[in-house]
């Protein structure tokens, strides 16, 4: 295959400003923000399930409570009805010590539900703070997650202005190069991540950074300037210059 000289070496051109472009993609998708983020994203994911047990437990304790509160006012209110009627006095004597022992068993129970209401009030007291406890944390973590947000998205345009940068002056750097050189370059960039082309420099291949055998280079100072060579190791375009080493 054959190429002007002067369109190979503008090749290395091309080539500079690919890798360039190949690295702000890299940059890109490896961002430690986005790591950051991901991270920052199971946590909130983990953060919104506790959150919502320790909120169903405050219901679950909230209802535990109000259920004895209830039970509570019915009881004093039973036990005032019976103390009405003990203190007015009607019925029979057996049915006033009925009355009487009924109170008394009515002021036990309501001991004993007042009891259980301060137990459960201060189950409610733990499980509230739990859930405002969480409930902060979950805050923090949407903060943290909207700042890596904002973070990447200016890291992102800061990267695509460099890759728009790029990319135009490698349009500039292309613009009437030959088209069989092109299409070789491309296939063979393809084909050896993303360097199709390298310079060969002090008998050294800069793409896969082997030295180029004796018999090789014998071969490549018999080749004409518009012979398009190859390096045996690595496959890619060879580019020969000053500093070649020929």
């Amino acid at each position: 295959m054959k190429a002007p000289a002067a369109d190979q070496q503008q090749l290395l051109v091309v080539q500079v400003h690919d890798s360039a472009l190949q690295r702000i993609a890299a940059q890109k998708a490896g961002l430690p923000e986005l790591a950051q983020r991901q991270t920052v994203v199971k946590a909130q994911q983990v953060a919104a399930e506790d959150l919502a047990t320790a909120e169903a437990t405050v219901g679950d304790v909230q209802r535990e409570l109000t259920k004895l509160e209830d039970e509570v006012v019915k009881v004093e209110d039973r036990r005032r009805r019976d103390q009405q009627r003990l203190d007015e006095g009607h019925g029979q004597s057996r049915e006033l010590v009925a009355l009487q022992q009924e109170i008394e068993a009515l002021n036990r129970r309501q001991r004993d539900l007042e009891d259980s209401q301060l137990e459960v009030m201060e189950r409610l007291e733990e499980a509230r703070a739990t859930a405002a406890g969480l409930r902060a944390g979950l805050a923090e973590l949407t903060q943290r997650h909207q700042e890596l947000d904002q973070a990447i998205a200016a890291e992102e345009a800061r990267l695509d202005a460099a890759a728009a940068t790029e990319a135009e002056a490698r349009a500039a750097a292309a613009e009437g190069l030959d088209a069989g050189l092109m299409t070789l370059y491309e296939r063979l960039r393809g084909k050896l991540g993303g360097v199709g082309a390298a310079g060969l420099v002090q008998r050294r291949c800069e793409g896969c950074r082997m030295e180029v055998n004796p018999a090789d280079l014998d071969a490549i100072r018999g080749s004409a300037e518009d012979d398009v060579v190859r390096c045996e190791e690595c496959g890619r375009i060879l580019v020969r210059g000053e500093d070649s080493g020929l």
